[in-house]
């Protein structure tokens, strides 16, 4: 199991958040919104306790997120390991209690338990070692 690190390699992580941001700006802007999808997810979620890096990974998720439009194309090209991660991520976002935020990340929420089945949801829910 990963050991949560201390705050003075929270800066650490922080910096990784924001390197990983630019690289999801940047496929973004070649309207790969899959493959940010899957940036913003790999290393997800920063195993730290600090909230500001929680929070920051977030933003970044959020983004990737929020630029799915074909979400069955996003299915069929994430791999299965993503998959618990992000329903992680569906539900901080369904958390949040933005409108446009829940209407994408229930959407998404459906296609992903169609696609993972029950026990995506029950893993993400019984784990609360690494939140998001």
């Amino acid at each position: 199991m990963a050991e949560f690190v201390e705050a003075d390699n929270a800066e650490a992580i922080f910096t990784r958040i924001e390197h990983k941001s630019s690289k999801i700006e940047s496929l973004l802007k070649q309207y790969k919104p899959v493959e940010a999808l899957k940036t913003a997810l790999e290393g997800s979620p920063p195993v730290t306790k600090d909230e500001r890096c929680k929070s920051a990974n977030w933003i970044v998720v959020h983004r990737a997120i929020m630029a799915i439009k074909d979400i069955d194309s996003l299915f069929s090209a994430l791999d299965l390991e993503y998959y618990d991660v992000l329903m992680k991520y569906l539900y901080r976002g369904l958390s949040t209690g933005d409108r446009p935020t829940c209407d994408q990340c229930l959407k998404i929420h459906e296609k992903l338990t169609e696609r993972a089945g029950l026990g995506c949801i029950l893993r993400c829910l019984a784990d609360k070692v690494n939140t998001v």
